[in-house]
């Protein structure tokens, strides 16, 4: 099998695990004897790609389909199809390849071989004409809350930035360099420093990441720590630190950070990134609600488990894999991250809640009956000059959508919200 084949055939199979069995593409591509298996790291990189264009195009690529299918074929070869269809809308001056390499693939497999031929022939017929492959809408569970909150316009946008994929955003460690940095890399200063990149790029190759002069990290997602404000000397404690983006935020700005998580795996991430940027902070292994300590913190912020459907854009899997069962789960556990929080905070202490969810109930809805609960919490409205969003009265915080900058390529989907213990 040639090189392109084994990528696509993985390509393939990665599809079907993540849509046929419900299985995250990150558990999927961290299985030692899973679809990656023999391939390098350039070929390993160019079927995640391959994937995910294909996973932000299932429902468009199956509707161009059907007109030309009787019955549905067999699970591989409709995998074949829509990495195909998929490949033809962004490639089409690579259609001929496309094509041929995918009537290989069904012609490679024993139970596929006899598909070839209707293979070839749905897919030279569908690349007579361009590809045009509308925005995939979200699942009934998610789409009706949303249209609800936010109304069918502003949904199209999400589901518009969700096909168009994330840019590359870095955090840097001097801000005050963006000028410089965006020189360096040909990027773009955007709004709270972040350095915006166009996407495709090695991050490990690009000047600075050996200095640890700058992370990844949504510009989006750099808004909680922005918002928290942290002070140089203060505690601050990043309640759910992992991956630790936030957490180098606060040491950059020279706080004494307690990075707390469950996940130890996931920390050792995170202390990666603190020896490459050459920042220091506590870690510590624990679930939030068990940890003991006598601590209490000048600032916390808690960036809470969640439905992270803000982050689709970023993650196609997740509408293939999560329903609206997960939900009631998350938001309790929401709830008494906060509860814990609020019992942590000094008098007069600072509270960021965030997630990376676009539900009121995981967002506007937990920030309100979280000031209804604990009457010592207030809200601390915060200026955030020229983010898109306003400060929603409902819950006090600030909304931001993958719609918003849809002229600069868009945004994970955050709340944020700002509270203050009584003195």
């Amino acid at each position: 099998m040639s090189d392109g084949l084994a990528v696509r055939r993985a390509a393939a199979l990665m599809l079907l695990e993540v849509t046929g069995k419900r299985r995250l593409l990150s558990e999927v591509l961290g299985d030692a004897q899973g679809p990656l298996v023999g391939l390098d790291g350039p070929e390993r990189a160019r079927a995640q790609r391959l994937v995910l264009a294909a996973l932000r195009r299932v429902q468009p690529a199956d509707a161009l389909l059907a007109p030309h299918m009787r019955r549905a074929p067999a699970p591989f070869v409709q995998a074949v199809l829509r990495l195909a269809v998929a490949e033809l809308a962004e490639r089409p001056q690579d259609a001929h390849g496309i094509v041929s390499e995918a009537v290989s693939l069904v012609r490679g497999d024993a139970k596929t071989v006899q598909a070839a031929g209707f293979v070839n022939a749905v897919l030279r017929k569908i690349s007579s004409a361009p590809v045009v492959l509308d925005s995939q809408r979200l699942p009934a569970w998610l789409r009706a809350p949303l249209v609800k909150r936010f109304g069918k316009a502003a949904v199209k946008g999400i589901e518009a930035a969700h096909l168009a994929g994330p840019m590359l955003d870095l955090t840097l460690k001097r801000p005050q360099e963006g000028a410089d940095w965006a020189a360096r890399l040909g990027g773009e200063v955007v709004q709270g420093g972040s350095l915006r990149l166009a996407p495709g790029v090695q991050v490990s190759a690009l000047p600075g990441y050996d200095d640890g002069a700058w992370w990844v990290q949504d510009a989006a997602a750099a808004v909680p720590a922005q918002v928290l404000a942290p002070q140089p000397g203060e505690l601050v404690l990043d309640m759910c630190a992992a991956p630790g983006g936030k957490t180098m935020q606060m040491a950059a700005a020279g706080a004494q950070v307690v990075a707390l998580d469950s996940s130890a795996q996931r920390l050792e991430r995170l202390r990666d990134n603190l020896a490459r940027t050459g920042l220091g902070a506590e870690i510590v292994v624990a679930d939030a609600q068990d940890w003991q300590t006598d601590l209490r913190f000048d600032a916390i912020l808690l960036d809470a488990p969640c439905s992270a459907t803000g982050t689709i854009r970023r993650h196609p899997d997740l509408p293939f894999v999560k329903d609206a069962g997960d939900l009631p789960g998350l938001v309790a556990l929401q709830s008494a991250l906060i509860d814990r929080a609020a019992a942590l905070l000094k008098p007069g202490g600072r509270l960021v809640y965030c997630t990376c969810s676009l539900l009121p109930d995981e967002g506007e809805d937990q920030m309100a009956a979280a000031l209804a609960r604990h009457p010592e919490l207030t809200r601390d409205q915060k200026a955030v000059a020229g983010w898109p969003g306003a400060w929603d009265a409902k819950g006090g915080g600030l909304r931001i959508r993958p719609d918003h900058w849809a002229d600069k390529g868009g945004l994970d989907g955050f709340f944020i919200g700002a509270m203050r213990k009584a003195l």
